[in-house]
């Protein structure tokens, strides 16, 4: 009987924020181990089931680098990196379409519905959802004192996102799931940072909340302890000192994107953790970092 009252209570708990978020929106971006540990999956479209059915809103953006990068090695096609950015010919935006669009984001769709969910899959370019610019890589050549323009091919970055096709889709009750490719006014797809578009995509969609899946805790200190709670205006500072880097600046960026949009909070989290969401969504503590 106390095992089924603890049960109870953890139901209860979760009630206020349930009546908080109900009807709406939140941007996920998913990416990391998370969508690699099948354990990881199952959690995750758990989670996003859960969130539909008790009345709250999820989109979804993914990303899918390592999947790229082995399809590109199986073909033979060199991957090759600027700034952490990869460069990308136009056979290699080939492979990533294929990959982001005709594979990730169909099984990250076969996931959450074979787990009662209604997910629908989307690219940047269904109903000129991302509109794309294309980005150069700029590297500062001292000994000339002069900047070296790199072209990184079909690499871009979000110029507008029109979220029309998403809201009817979240009228409709279905649950959508995002690739970061996106069109550009020249009619080209681009290939762009996915937690970039997850921050360009909240803003967007006035979300409440924009939850960053990730293979860390979250932001730590420079004695390596764990942030719980930062504002925006922090989080430049952060960056500047060291405190925030490499692959962690994309994630800090796309907060403070979805921040200065009108986005409520944003959260960095351990998607390692099995019901990493839910865990921060319907629990007093939360987990990793939230950005205010």
């Amino acid at each position: 009987m106390e095992k089924m009252i603890e049960k109870v209570t953890t139901l209860l708990e979760a009630l206020p924020y349930i009546k908080e978020f109900y009807g709406k929106t939140v941007v996920i971006k998913y990416g990391g181990n998370a969508m690699i540990n099948e354990d990881l999956k199952e959690g995750f479209a758990q989670d996003v089931v859960l969130l539909k059915y008790v009345g709250i809103n999820p989109v979804i953006v993914h990303g899918g680098g390592p999947q790229i990068g082995e399809l590109l090695k199986k073909l033979n096609i060199e991957s090759r990196f600027v700034g952490g950015m990869r460069v990308t010919d136009r056979e290699t935006m080939n492979v990533v379409e294929m990959v982001l669009v005709g594979k990730v984001n169909k099984e990250i769709v076969k996931l959450i519905n074979s787990h009662g969910g209604n997910a629908v899959g989307l690219s940047g370019k269904d109903g000129n959802l991302i509109v794309a610019e294309k980005i150069d890589h700029v590297k500062y050549l001292q000994e000339v004192n002069a900047p070296e323009i790199i072209d990184l091919g079909f690499v871009g970055r979000v110029k507008k996102v029109n979220p029309d096709i998403v809201n009817r889709l979240l009228e409709s009750k279905f649950i959508p799931v995002i690739a970061p490719v996106g069109i550009g006014e020249d009619f080209e797809a681009y290939n762009i940072n996915a937690d970039l578009v997850a921050g360009e995509m909240a803003a967007a969609l006035k979300a409440e909340k924009l939850i960053m899946l990730t293979d860390v805790e979250g932001i730590k200190n420079k004695e390596g302890e764990l942030i719980k709670s930062l504002k925006r205006q922090e989080l430049s500072k952060l960056i500047s000192n060291g405190t925030i880097s490499g692959g962690m600046i994309p994630k800090v960026k796309a907060c403070e994107i979805a921040l200065t949009g009108g986005v409520k909070k944003a959260h960095i989290i351990d998607g390692r953790v099995k019901h990493s969401i839910l865990l921060e969504m319907f629990t007093q503590e939360g987990i990793g970092t939230e950005i205010i």
